[in-house]
């Protein structure tokens, strides 16, 4: 019971402190911040940006240096919460889950894995491990991205909220064990995603205290930027101009996240005399937000949106397609739970021609318990899956099925995947920081393969339902649409590398720029704005 004292009691203290600094903070760098939707019910803004997420904070950072923005948060503010901000709680607000507050929002997958979106201004990168580390130059060319701006924007990112870690007793196991398992070569530190073993970054600095997202607000105009948070977005409101087929985007419908899902409030996109509205709705709402958000506004398969009464706007069915997860398997190196600071990966193994991703982690599972797991993922795997509604309140989950090793060629990669993380667990290096004899817990192929079949879990780096190509351009852009777009993890076809954090937030502050440029170029007479004092 040490720990569980040594946790509670600087939690307390912790309380106290990041309420007194994030007070101060607010007032002189972060935008102005708000839950009360009856100051934002009515008024009118260039951008609008749903979701505070990895990729919606600095996309809105860069929009505001020109543009009035307006950041819609389904979730609170993190920083005056311990259990997101320190280092010695990692882990915790992932146990600790409700239905309209909790940071972490629980939800489980049709195929019975259990999983967890982030639900909190920053988004994921405020709940998750902090390992941050680039996508390969291979991702970046199948994107069709200006290397040159990714580059940039990664270093701008970086400059800002990325630290290098110091590694601890269990990341330096992991480290030797991942290269007696034949994860070679050693690469050192690297922020390039890189075959090998190597040390990335974090967003932990050296004083344990986590940099969300979030903290990218500063970097923009604060006189420009209006965060609303506890706000969930119900839908999209939509006009036609005269005789025009073209379905336009008007604004946003949302509601108090804690409140009646029937007392709405609507915010509007600027109307320009001449031309009607110039600027965008954008969805960063995540994976399974931005397609449920398209569902719940009309745009999608018809059928799909009959069946909730929801009024056809545009009958898309790509809308929620292309979902996948990468699977992923764990390795218990302990039978019983153990009583341990949580522990954040620093360390990554990628293997077999980038096939492979593997971590090693110590994960709280109570106050007071922690589990030590070796986890690998397959990056490329074949089985896809679709989102659809569940409800047409927007608190709820939608319903998701990934279709884990649905395909045989999934299967057989889970199977070398069980080999290749057993070879880790076994490891002299691993059973030196264990203080016991080697991990002996082998498996014949059969068993391998059951072991797959009961045991696989989600390595929380799901993507899908807004691909890029079917659902929105190369501008992403929603097709068939003015005035929306999506820039989000759902937009992925595939996942970036070891962990798609640091390429969500380059992508963030990527469209941010190319967003400006675009308008540099065709509207120069629209640059003009109004600061958005409340």
């Amino acid at each position: 019971m040490e720990l569980l004292h040594v946790l509670l009691a600087a939690s307390y203290i912790l309380l106290v402190s990041f309420s007194q600094s994030s007070s101060k903070c607010q007032g002189k760098t972060l935008p102005y911040m708000t839950p009360d939707v009856t100051q934002i019910s009515g008024r009118s803004f260039d951008y609008i940006i749903v979701g505070g997420g990895t990729a919606g904070c600095p996309l809105a950072a860069t929009l505001s240096e020109r543009y009035s923005v307006l950041l819609v948060e389904r979730g609170s503010s993190p920083y005056k919460n311990p259990f997101v901000l320190d280092k010695r709680f990692y882990g915790f607000a992932l146990f600790q889950t409700n239905e309209f507050s909790s940071v972490s929002q629980s939800f489980i997958s049709k195929d019975g894995v259990s999983n967890l979106r982030g639900r909190v201004l920053g988004g994921s990168s405020a709940i998750n491990g902090g390992f941050y580390s680039r996508a390969s130059d291979a991702f970046v060319r199948r994107a069709g991205w200006d290397e040159e701006l990714v580059k940039e924007s990664y270093k701008w990112v970086e400059s800002k909220m990325v630290f290098k870690p110091e590694l601890t007793k269990w990341q330096s196991a992991v480290k030797f064990g991942l290269l007696e398992a034949g994860i070679l070569p050693y690469n050192g530190f690297s922020l390039e995603h890189v075959e090998g073993t190597k040390m990335g970054r974090t967003v932990f600095d050296h004083d344990g205290r986590r940099h969300t997202s979030a903290d990218l607000l500063e970097t923009g105009n604060p006189d420009n930027i209006v965060v609303l948070l506890n706000a969930t977005v119900k839908n999209i409101i939509f006009h036609k101009k005269g005789t025009e087929n073209e379905t336009t985007v008007h604004g946003i419908r949302f509601i108090k996240s804690d409140g009646n899902v029937s007392q709405t409030y609507e915010a509007y996109l600027k109307q320009l005399e001449n031309s009607g509205s110039w600027g965008d709705v954008i969805l960063s709402a995540g994976t399974l937000g931005s397609p449920q958000i398209l569902l719940l506004s009309g745009i999608g398969p018809k059928r799909h949106l009959k069946n909730f009464g929801i009024p056809l706007v545009l009958d898309f069915p790509e809308i929620g397609q292309e979902m996948v997860d990468n699977p992923s398997i764990s390795v218990l190196l302990e039978s019983d739970p153990q009583v341990q600071l949580p522990d954040p990966p620093q360390i990554v193994g990628i293997a077999d021609d980038f096939k492979f991703i593997v971590q090693g982690l110590i994960l709280p599972i109570s106050i007071n318990a922690t589990r030590i797991p070796i986890s690998i993922k397959l990056a490329f795997p074949a089985s896809k899956g679709k989102l659809e509604l569940n409800s047409t309140d927007p608190r709820q989950n939608p319903l998701v099925e990934f279709n884990y090793l649905a395909k045989e060629k999934d299967m057989k990669e889970c199977i070398k995947m069980v080999q290749l993380v057993e070879r880790v667990a076994r490891s002299k290096s691993i059973a030196g920081f264990l203080g016991k004899e080697h991990y002996s817990n082998s498996k014949s192929p059969r068993e391998q393969r059951e072991f797959c079949k009961k045991n696989v879990r989600t390595f929380y780096h799901y993507h899908g339902g807004c691909a890029v190509g079917s659902v929105v351009d190369n501008d992403y852009r929603v097709h068939g649409v003015k005035g929306l777009r999506v820039v989000d993890g759902s937009t992925f076809l595939e996942s970036p590398g070891t962990n798609p954090m640091a390429t969500l937030l380059m992508l963030g502050r990527y469209q941010g720029i190319k967003i400006l440029a675009e308008n540099n170029q065709h509207e120069p007479s629209k640059s003009n704005h109004t600061h958005t004092h409340i």
